[in-house]
């Protein structure tokens, strides 16, 4: 009996051995294999990946990288600029609005590109060093109670018992940011000289405010002409944007990258096929999330896969039926391709770099065909035929 037991351990030892080596076996521990392999074709210059952590200012770090990246093109070197004085003084601006619009308007984190040139332009910027916003005894942002106590408080400012309200009450606000943030300081020492906020930006970093204008792509108005974007972190209901046909936009993003300019892209990032911490890419199969079966969706791809032919129309139907929302503002920073030659842009975000490619993202042209709102430029980066119809 001994012995049947010993042959029948080694026979099968034996069986799960050769099972081994079969090619079924080898697939499925290949599995577990990238199903993309990028290259990057070319990168511009642009400064570390920051990590905006609970915070919904995602439209700022985006921008002051962007700024950043264009400090370092015209040979300012490497700057690290602070987000939170930017967000400092918008948060005053976004109160006043939404309590003389009666709370029929936006006070919440997000916001838009423009907003971070719209502050700078009017107060200035100063370096990480100079303003932190790190007031709250924390190592990283965190302004979930700031901005509960900042919403209750125009809330309550709405539904005072009295027939006016006082002068005071923007006053109490603004207490409450520099208790969580700080108070942005008058002026700052910084590489031997001292500084202001605004002799910061014209002295040294000489950025030139009026060069960055944003663009969009949408049916509902007239190509080639200035819009209103309509989505809610538009709160300042800004109409600047330049409406461009897709095919236009994407060659923008080209010229741009191709010529040393970066790209601040505002647009979707809640679709399955988005994803920062386990892939690290963002595509748009050919078959939609709702349509696949829980066999389709638990599948890992083990190749790239095909992805839809994006049109104009495409992109105007999911922005009104909202499958398209503005969600999110990140950094384009260079332009990649798969093995297969598909084209991807390479995308700085500020979620830290504890995440697939170090806080890096690879999207590919048909996500950014479908899923882009807006986009911010440096419009020297623009062709002069497409300066010329816009009149820039």
């Amino acid at each position: 009996m001994r012995r049947i037991k010993i042959a029948l351990f080694f026979m099968t030892a034996m069986l799960a051995f050769i099972l081994s080596a079969t090619p079924a076996a080898a697939g499925a521990k290949g599995a577990d294999k990238p199903a993309y392999k990028f290259k990057t074709l070319t990168e511009v210059r642009h400064t570390p990946v920051k990590d905006q952590y609970h915070t919904g200012t995602c439209w700022c770090f985006a921008t002051v990288s962007f700024l950043e990246a264009e400090a370092l093109r015209l040979g300012k070197g490497e700057i690290d600029l602070s987000e939170m004085f930017v967000v400092r003084h918008t948060y005053p601006k976004k109160a006043l609005n939404y309590v003389q619009m009666h709370g029929n308007a936006v006070h919440q984190q997000g916001g838009q590109a423009h907003d971070v040139i719209d502050q700078v332009r009017e107060f200035g910027i100063v370096p990480e060093e100079a303003y932190s916003g790190m007031n709250i005894g924390q190592k990283r942002h965190n302004h979930g109670e700031m901005a509960a106590v900042l919403q209750g408080m125009v809330e309550a400012v709405l539904k005072r018992r009295g027939t006016r309200l006082t002068p005071r009450w923007l006053e109490a606000y603004e207490a409450v940011l520099d208790t969580y943030l700080g108070k942005v300081p008058a002026e700052f020492p910084w590489r031997g000289k001292t500084y202001t906020a605004m002799t910061f930006l014209s002295d040294f970093l000489g950025l030139d405010l009026d060069d960055y204008v944003e663009l969009t792509s949408y049916e509902q108005h007239p190509f080639y002409a200035k819009c209103r974007l309509e989505i809610p972190d538009n709160w300042t209901y800004n109409s600047d944007y330049f409406n461009l046909p897709i095919d236009e936009l994407e060659s923008v993003v080209e010229k741009a990258l191709t010529g040393g300019y970066s790209v601040v892209w505002d647009g979707d990032v809640s679709e399955k096929d988005f994803s920062t911490r386990e892939t690290g890419y963002a595509l748009v199969p050919e078959k939609d999330w709702e349509d696949r079966t829980t066999a389709e969706r638990e599948r890992k791809p083990t190749s790239p896969l095909k992805e839809k032919e994006v049109t104009q129309e495409m992109r105007t139907r999911t922005l009104r039926d909202f499958s398209t929302t503005d969600d999110h503002l990140m950094h384009i920073v260079g332009l990649a391709q798969d093995q297969t030659g598909a084209r991807f842009y390479r995308i700085k975000n500020s979620g830290g770099t504890d995440r697939k490619y170090d806080g890096y993202l690879y999207m590919s042209l048909p996500y950014f065909r479908l899923k882009t709102t807006a986009l911010m430029v440096n419009k020297n980066s623009l062709s002069a035929e497409l300066r010329a119809k816009l009149r820039l």
